[in-house]
């Protein structure tokens, strides 16, 4: 895969991790989608958000999805940290909670 983003597999526990792009909204990240889907089949996912410097809704929604169809397969979604603006965003459209964004980056 191109850029910073990319997915990586924990062998030995078979964890996803998620890196997001500095660029996160979706009309650049149709890739996103498709490292997401695969992670659903992964019994945990680590995302890490702190690169993030621009989102969208749609790409909030997308998570936010992920998260729910995560949950409902039993699978554990944490994040491994988020940027200021990703968590700016989050409060604005109410989705702080249902992404269960960390406080502060980390």
């Amino acid at each position: 895969m191109g850029g910073k983003r990319a997915m990586a597999r924990d062998e030995t526990a078979q964890a996803a991790t998620i890196g997001l792009p500095a660029d996160c909204r979706m009309a650049a990240q149709a890739a996103l989608l498709g490292e997401l889907l695969g992670a659903l089949d992964a019994p945990a996912t680590a995302l890490d958000g702190r690169a993030v410097e621009r989102v969208d809704t749609a790409a909030l929604q997308l998570l936010t999805l992920f998260r729910r169809e995560a949950a409902a397969r039993g699978r554990a979604v944490t994040w491994l940290g988020a940027s200021e603006t990703l968590r700016d965003a989050a409060v604005v459209l109410g989705l702080t909670q249902a992404l269960d964004l960390p406080a502060s980056p980390a």
